[in-house]
């Protein structure tokens, strides 16, 4: 008995031991798994967090592509082609310059599509590298992220911002204050929601959307009566929508000359991004290049009905 009890005694100090060692194993980090490829703008690729690189241009280079966040729905800036497919589908004269961007660092592009406040908020806190969407500077912009040099800033007939209402109020909606018993519509976090809370007056209500699209739509089915707006899009807009009702109220806002061009955003304190992009923008500049894509993509986004 005193055998046989002391042969169970060590078969279960044996199993004991062996399965303590493998305890031991299982709570072990396992070494980091490599990084996975690059995936594409659907799956809404973050940029990865800054390791070895000194700082995100580096980072980007190493990495071999950039990040560059937009909302995909602001012809003829940047829009959807429903015909083609992954990120072929987004097309514009912003896209065009995302495209010279990524030539320039000598990377890959990967295009991230999400709605405007999504794509301020991102760049803002490092998830992406850029941020391309037709923004206009603010003051609260400037003071969260760092912004470019103005890459493109419309020509006189299409400059400044204003207000577009159904064509049966346009003689009655001239200033701010023929507003005041009207709803009026904009598109939160943009430049617009900032113009009409600095500049605009009374109202009997704001209704917020997320795309210009949609603050259009608004105002076209009866839901607002006026929507605050750039005359670059709107135009567009009234052209290649002909049965939309819509029309430019005879009013513009009185704004700096700052607020009227468009600039790149990326996380605050990348200053070597910043001063790399702004070299692309003045290379750009010269050649007048984007006001050629901006003609060709007004076009492309009227025969789609945009």
């Amino acid at each position: 008995m005193k055998r046989a009890f002391s042969l169970i005694l060590s078969v279960c100090m044996l199993a004991a031991l062996l399965t303590g060692c493998g305890g031991k194993q299982t709570e072990t980090p396992s070494a980091p798994a490599e990084a996975p490829a690059a995936q594409s703008s659907a799956a809404e690729t973050p940029a990865p967090a800054a390791g070895a690189a000194a700082n995100r241009l580096e980072e980007i280079l190493a990495r071999g592509y950039v990040t560059i966040a937009t909302e995909p729905y602001f012809a003829p800036y940047e829009f959807i082609d429903p015909s083609k497919q992954g990120d072929e589908q987004y097309v514009g004269a912003d896209v065009e310059f995302m495209k010279l961007i990524a030539e320039k660092l000598g990377v890959e592009l990967k295009i991230v599509p999400l709605d405007f406040t999504t794509v301020q908020a991102s760049v803002a806190e490092g998830k992406y590298d850029l941020a391309v969407s037709a923004l206009a500077y603010t003051a609260d912009r400037a003071e969260n992220m760092n912004l470019s040099d103005s890459y493109f800033i419309p020509r006189d007939d299409d400059s400044g911002y204003g207000f577009v209402v159904r064509a049966d109020l346009a003689d009655t909606v001239k200033t701010v204050a023929d507003l005041s018993d009207k709803v009026v519509a904009v598109q939160q976090g943009s430049l617009q929601q900032f113009l009409w809370e600095t500049y605009g007056g009374p109202c009997k209500e704001v209704k917020y959307a997320s795309s210009t699209n949609d603050v259009f739509l608004m105002v076209s089915e009866g839901k607002a009566d006026a929507a605050v707006t750039a005359f670059s899009f709107a135009n567009n807009y009234i052209n290649a929508n002909a049965n939309c009702g819509l029309v430019l109220a005879d009013y513009a806002f009185d704004v700096e000359d700052k607020y009227l061009g468009e600039v790149v955003a990326m996380k605050k304190g990348e200053d070597e991004l910043l001063a790399k992009i702004n070299e692309i923008i003045a290379e750009m500049a010269a050649s007048e290049v984007f006001y050629e894509w901006y003609d060709q993509y007004s076009q492309y986004a009227a025969s789609l009905g945009l």
